[in-house]
């Protein structure tokens, strides 16, 4: 998992790289937890890599029109393009092939030989070996097989430690797979504010272009002194300021999406807010608590492991136990002094017994230690299923207090925008100064601000849940 995590931070800091601060406070770098729906969804997403069921928008052409892109298509087309996705799936397949690796131990072992020898006819034994009583000139092939008939339950339980992994190996699939959806949520909804901040900039542009120009021209009647042409300019200096920081903080949110996205090159979306109404939060974090412990990845992925290392640790301790073989050869003497061969062909079968009896203390060290890997593999769930229930009810607390901001600010923005006409109407019938007008506006502009910055990190809170709960998209 920590290898898995690490490549997660690594998307996860590219797309905060370039996020308007708003939302880059509520990174989920700090909640580096993934979500599962199922073992049946969650296998066979990280097999298949989980093919969007719709097809994905055209790629948008250079300096063309914008193509519309949504929370959804952006989340499948991360999921069809970010190569994070491909390494998790690949090293669940390396997983795979170490179990055949250890179930091999279980099937019958064959090899063929050829053998051909040129001896001092019919002279006796050769040193370092005790395998014939007499050097023999002969050619001769055959076959020799090897079948383990117990080992009392070491090679099954290797084979079921390897099994297990593999299962971790595949919740650490999913879980980088709801790594990359949440990544793109948020980067998704940092660039739906820069639009919404830049949209504001612009407008805020407009409107205060349009007063500079009456009071420029009050001011050439001498209705309006030169002190209220200044500050007209000021404040529009300083919207001109805010656009420009406002079209710097979507430029940058684009290439952070175009990257998360798993394009090299800054692609041209126009996102497209389809949320709707937003969502209610549920109205208790112990509900979330239950599904996500039941359902994220990563924290199966850790039980997975955790029953892995229990096996390998009996499979360790086995190794004290004898292991019963049974052997078999046979084949043919093509060639050979018919003085010492009544047939050209020979066989036998046997079985043997090995029994370790001292090995230096290695297989007792051996045990000991998958032992205690086993205790901290436990100690590692333990953990992280705390971590779990503090991230759960985390994400509920922020989504609830996003969900009040956006109904604060959107009764801010309401007023604001009364304050404003009523500041305008009271300047031009002379009842007030151009510094009453200036706060109106700038009252104006930063509730405006405020509540697409709280509707997107509410819209992100909402992700957050579902990422922390368990919730596929």
């Amino acid at each position: 998992m920590q290898s898995h995590h690490t490549m997660t931070l690594g998307l996860l800091s590219l797309a905060l790289a370039a996020a308007p601060p708003c939302l880059s406070q509520t990174s989920p770098a700090s909640l580096p937890n993934a979500p599962e729906k199922s073992q049946a969804i969650l296998f066979a997403s990280a097999q298949n890599g989980a093919p969007p069921s719709a097809p994905l928008p055209p790629l948008p052409q250079p300096g063309g029109i914008p193509t519309m892109l949504t929370q959804q298509q952006a989340e499948k087309i991360a999921l069809a393009n970010n190569p994070h996705i491909q390494v998790s799936q690949l090293i669940a397949k390396v997983q795979h092939q170490a179990v055949r690796v250890q179930r091999a131990d279980e099937l019958p072992n064959i090899s063929g030989d050829l053998t051909g020898v040129q001896a001092n006819e019919g002279s006796r034994l050769s040193s370092g070996a005790l395998t014939a009583s007499r050097l023999l000139t002969h050619g001769g092939g055959g076959l020799t097989l090897t079948q383990l008939i117990t080992d009392f339950g070491h090679t099954r339980n290797l084979v079921a430690s390897a099994s297990l992994q593999e299962k971790a190996r595949q919740a650490d699939a999913e879980a980088s797979r709801e790594d990359i959806v949440l990544a793109t949520d948020q980067v998704f909804f940092n660039t739906i504010e820069a639009q919404q901040t830049l949209k504001v900039a612009i407008q805020t542009v407009a409107a205060r272009q349009d007063v500079t120009d009456q009071v420029a021209a009050l001011t050439a009647s001498k209705l309006r002194s030169d002190l209220d042409l200044s500050f007209a300019q000021v404040n529009l200096s300083q919207s001109k300021l805010l656009q420009l920081d406002a079209q710097n903080n979507l430029d940058a949110a684009k290439a952070a999406l175009s990257a998360v996205l798993g394009y090299d090159r800054e692609m041209n979306y126009q996102l497209v807010d389809d949320t709707g109404e937003l969502k209610p939060v549920p109205p208790s974090a112990d509900p979330l608590i239950v599904q996500a412990i039941q359902n994220r990845p990563d924290l199966q992925a850790l039980r997975f492991s955790e029953e892995a290392a229990r096996k390998f640790s009996r499979a360790q301790h086995e190794q004290l136990l004898p292991t019963i073989s049974a052997l078999g050869v046979a084949g043919e003497t093509f060639s050979g002094s018919s003085q010492y061969f009544n047939s050209n062909f020979y066989g036998a079968i046997g079985g043997n017994l090995s029994i370790p009896i001292f090995e230096g203390f290695r297989l007792q060290a051996e045990a000991s230690q998958a032992g205690l890997q086993a205790q901290a593999a436990t100690q590692q769930t333990r953990v992280l299923r705390d971590a779990v229930v503090r991230d759960v009810r985390t994400a509920w607390l922020n989504a609830n207090t996003a969900m009040q901001r956006v109904i604060v600010t959107g009764e801010l923005l309401k007023e604001a925008n009364t304050a404003l006409t009523l500041a305008q109407t009271r300047y031009q019938l002379g009842l007030s100064s151009i510094v009453e007008l200036s706060q109106a506006e700038l009252q104006q502009t930063q509730a405006a601000i405020g509540n697409a910055n709280a509707r997107s990190q509410y819209g992100f809170a909402l992700s957050t849940i579902n990422f922390q709960t368990g919730v596929q998209p």
